[in-house]
């Protein structure tokens, strides 16, 4: 069978592009045509690199030349995907006017505490003096109102230079916003990601914070659409992490310090916070039992080389205080408020080195542009 270019050329003049009305030769995506006997190789360049879209143009070239041309010929096709070079939309964020630095606080599992180390996190601060707000980020779980004692209660609509702003709600010296100031009690939030991310967009940039040292965000549980939608928004200064030290919880934390080291994110990890790390019965002052493990977290920490920033007990005051609306630091001279206040000090003393050491962390850039060129 003799084959040549000619008829080849013909065949694929009438098969139609994925996209378009041209045809796949009209469109000039066939840069060359090559024929060893009945071996027929074609180089073809296009502008979309998923599978499917190539596996559509190699069966149409394949199904067309074998109908017109030779039913037996053996195809080769070597596609080339050209890159893109529109112009990347850039997504990104400025500074919060009056707010020196931006504590994330994260955990990639959920159920190991962070909110209720945020909740202590946060009175602990303003009690050492520090102008302090928290934004209670955990969109799809929301407590921070029932810790500091707001349940129910719902902020203000301010005007700020002609602008309508949110009044953020205080107590204990710390201002708070939470999307379960808005939220019925009872009332489940079923958003998708965009809407989350949008919500925490709006609960940061249309609340009025006034003049802060720190604002620690309270993020949900995971890596996902709402942490990269925060450092996309604002440039975080510095991340805590908080986990138990059971090893799936290490595992999840592992994950959550990756996230904030990937180049893409650059965020500083301060350290890690390990919680629950062992029980003191009341009755047996001087036990302590590792119902989660021992020391799990501060094996993770040596290994990722980051800094342990405390150690705190499962301490049943704990739990009935954040119930109550009263964090546990807020207990006078108690172990778990002496511990719960030497976190606070630690973070102060890795954020004021951070500072020392490290220019502002940078708002993460997202490009909307992913081309590649292979072959």
């Amino acid at each position: 069978m003799n084959m040549d270019k000619q008829q080849i050329q013909n065949a694929l003049s009438l098969v139609k592009m994925p996209e378009g009305d041209k045809s796949i030769w009209e469109s000039g995506v066939v840069k060359n045509i090559q024929i060893f006997g009945i071996e027929i190789i074609l180089d073809v360049e296009i502008s979309n690199p998923t599978l499917q879209y190539k596996k559509r143009v190699e069966v149409d070239c394949l199904k067309i030349i074998h109908e017109k041309v030779y039913e037996k010929a053996d195809i080769k096709i070597n596609f080339t995907v050209l890159k893109t070079e529109e112009k990347a939309t850039i997504i990104k964020g400025n500074e919060i006017p009056g707010i020196k630095n931006i504590i994330a606080i994260s955990s990639a599992k959920g159920g190991v505490g962070k909110s209720t180390i945020t909740a202590n996190l946060a009175v602990a601060l303003a009690d050492l003096g520090h102008s302090v707000g928290v934004v209670d980020a955990d969109i799809y779980g929301p407590s921070m109102h029932i810790m500091f004692d707001l349940e129910g209660a719902v902020p203000e609509a301010i005007t700020i230079d002609g602008k309508s702003k949110i009044k953020p709600l205080e107590n204990y010296g710390v201002k708070l916003i939470s999307i379960g100031f808005f939220a019925q009690s009872q009332q489940a939030v079923v958003w998708r990601g965009p809407m989350a991310s949008k919500a925490l967009n709006q609960l940061i940039w249309d609340t009025h914070w006034g003049e802060l040292d720190y604002l620690l965000i309270d993020l949900p549980p995971g890596t996902g659409d709402i942490h990269l939608s925060l450092v996309q928004s604002v440039p975080v200064t510095g991340a805590v992490v908080v986990s138990t030290p059971q090893n799936i919880a290490l595992a999840d934390a592992r994950k959550g310090v990756n996230m904030f080291q990937m180049d893409s994110i650059n965020v500083p990890v301060l350290g890690i916070v390990e919680n629950m790390a062992y029980f003191t019965p009341e009755e047996l002052p001087d036990n302590k039992y590792y119902i989660f493990g021992k020391e799990g977290v501060k094996g993770l920490a040596e290994q990722l080389n980051i800094d342990l920033l405390g150690e705190i007990p499962l301490v049943q005051s704990v739990r009935e205080a954040a119930d109550i609306g009263r964090p546990a630091v807020l207990q006078g001279a108690t172990d778990i408020a002496i511990s719960l206040t030497n976190l606070a000090k630690k973070v102060v003393e890795k954020l004021e080195k951070r500072n020392s050491e490290k220019d502002k962390t940078k708002v993460v850039e997202t490009s909307n542009t992913a081309g590649c060129s292979t072959k």
